[in-house]
């Protein structure tokens, strides 16, 4: 494959359909869709058989989940807001028995009650001494791809490639950055969606040796408050559910545990769990 992922627009009679196939996680998702859902689903069945596909990600809309469950999907998690205001209800299918069953789900229910037994800490502490935070620049693509290079052996997008870091910046996706003493240490980013007025909190990185002073926490909190500037109130994040830390965070921000999506995607080092963060930041106050 020239690349690891392409967009399918389908323009038919009685429909519209997008599909985002990603060939990396082995995954179809539906981003957009409107008109006749069952020649939609006959058109989906098509594209998960000829680039055989193992899991497929259905960003359904209320009324139209229960239908889905009829056709062999199932709920996974809910990203409230998502569709301008209504919400986003992620259905999957499964075609691999392997990527059906996951192999941590009890230990991460034990880390999420761990979290939610722990009493809530939403102060952003102020960065230490020789620690500067701020908005990254184009000129930062080498040192956000060594950043990711080194925190994640595996990552479901190329954020070790400097060259596609330098197209997501020059695309508008919001980026801050940590830096100590001239090297870029945490960093994490918000990709917006124009059409539905959300965004996702991703590409959350902090190397190990940093992650003691809360850092996470305040490149959020500032993401947060440039989307709020911004018009965009719904933010979500799908974080490993696997890493007790970047849970942490997001429940501390006062962000809403939604779900869990099985075997979603290749990341850290093998193939993970991810959970889903939801937040609506009209009630956004400063912490």
């Amino acid at each position: 494959m020239s690349s690891t992922y392409e967009t399918k627009k389908v323009f038919a009679s009685d429909y519209i359909v997008e599909l985002f196939i990603d060939h990396f996680n082995e995954r179809i998702r539906i981003d957009y869709y409107r008109g006749n859902m069952t020649n939609i689903l006959i058109e989906l069945e098509k594209s998960v058989e000829f680039y055989s596909i193992k899991k497929v990600i259905f960003y359904s809309r209320p009324e139209h989940w229960q239908q889905l469950i009829s056709n062999g999907f199932e709920l996974e998690a809910i990203i409230k807001g998502y569709f301008n205001g209504t919400d986003n209800y992620i259905m999957t299918l499964y075609k691999d028995n392997d990527r059906r069953i996951s192999k941590f789900w009890v230990k991460e229910d034990e880390i999420l009650r761990a979290i939610s037994d722990k009493q809530d800490k939403k102060h952003v502490s102020q960065l230490p001494k020789n620690y500067y935070i701020r908005r990254a620049e184009k000129q930062d693509a080498t040192g956000l791809a060594d950043l990711y290079k080194t925190v994640f052996s595996i990552y479901p997008t190329p954020m070790n490639d400097a060259a596609y870091i330098e197209k997501v910046l020059e695309a508008g996706v919001i980026f801050f950055v940590v830096e100590c003493e001239g090297k870029l240490v945490s960093a994490a980013s918000a990709e917006r969606n124009k059409l539905f007025h959300n965004a996702e909190i991703t590409d959350c990185a902090t190397l190990q040796e940093h992650r003691k002073y809360g850092l996470m926490k305040k490149l959020i909190f500032l993401i947060e408050e440039e989307l709020k500037n911004n018009g965009i109130y719904c933010v979500y994040s799908i974080a490993r559910a696997l890493s007790f830390g970047m849970n942490a965070a997001f429940h501390q921000l006062g962000y809403t545990y939604q779900g869990r999506l099985t075997n979603n995607c290749y990341i850290f080092d093998k193939l993970e769990d991810m959970n889903i963060w939801v937040k609506d930041l009209a009630n956004f106050k400063p912490l």
